[in-house]
């Protein structure tokens, strides 16, 4: 592999769930194509890119940064979450699904920030 953070598992997760979610938003009402639909999308996207965004950085302060930024992209996931089970978009089973699959990426994220810290 060429570039680092292909090596990195958290990278190829985040890689995954982002398809995951693209599947997943496809179900959306065709009104929020350009609403909720893109929001989650991005959002979702925007982990695996800057995760490798922050491996082509020149120190680990940096790289921890951009981990930072996945994680709030996470968070903007499960939010949209949220208000797409409220809305009735997603049933209970989707969004358990994909919230847990937020808690692993998260939980990995806040482990690999904490080892480039030390």
């Amino acid at each position: 592999m060429a570039f680092k953070f292909e090596n990195l598992k958290v990278w190829k997760d985040a890689v995954h769930f982002a398809g995951d979610i693209y599947k997943l938003s496809a179900g959306f009402p065709k009104r929020e194509q350009f609403g909720l639909t893109s929001q989650i999308n991005r959002a979702a996207v925007s982990i695996s890119l800057n995760i490798a965004e922050g491996c082509g950085r020149n120190s680990d302060a940096e790289m921890a940064r951009f981990i930072q930024i996945a994680i709030g992209s996470i968070n903007e996931v499960v939010t949209v979450l949220y208000i797409c089970l409220e809305q009735k978009y997603l049933n209970k089973e989707d969004f358990a699904e994909q919230y847990k699959k937020c808690e692993d990426l998260s939980r990995m994220l806040y482990s690999f920030r904490k080892y480039l810290k030390n």
